[in-house]
């Protein structure tokens, strides 16, 4: 199982410089799950800098993958991971998700290098 960050899906639609790096995941629906949060940022990204039109396009490819609600398990578990690993909210929310679901989580951004179960891909 697969989990891009927020980071990966904008560098993707984006067609960024990683967008091939973060296509492999992304692709392979079926083994694809979403953390909520994810849309959320996503979605305010994208309104953000191109309307809300733009955004919902956006946000609507993220439902190729299984969109998975926070629980309260997972919640605990995000607390748990932000005051160990000192990460925002939002980054606690999806890695918490990604290691619920035994899940891969493939992001660039920096909070994650070197963390367990972590594909990492610099910004280029």
């Amino acid at each position: 199982m697969n989990v891009v960050d927020s980071s990966g899906w904008l560098e993707y639609l984006a067609d960024g410089p990683n967008a091939a790096v973060f296509a492999v995941p992304i692709q392979d629906s079926e083994q694809l799950i979403v953390p909520v949060i994810c849309l959320y940022e996503v979605f305010k990204r994208l309104a953000l800098q191109q309307g809300e039109e733009a955004a919902l396009q956006g946000v609507g490819i993220l439902y190729s993958g299984a969109v998975v609600d926070v629980t309260a398990e997972v919640a605990l578990a995000a607390a748990d991971l932000s005051l160990v690993h000192k990460l925002p909210m939002a980054d606690s929310l999806i890695l918490a998700t990604a290691r619920a679901n035994a899940a891969t989580l493939w992001t660039q951004d920096e909070h994650f290098a070197g963390l367990a179960d972590v594909k990492f891909a610099p910004k280029a």
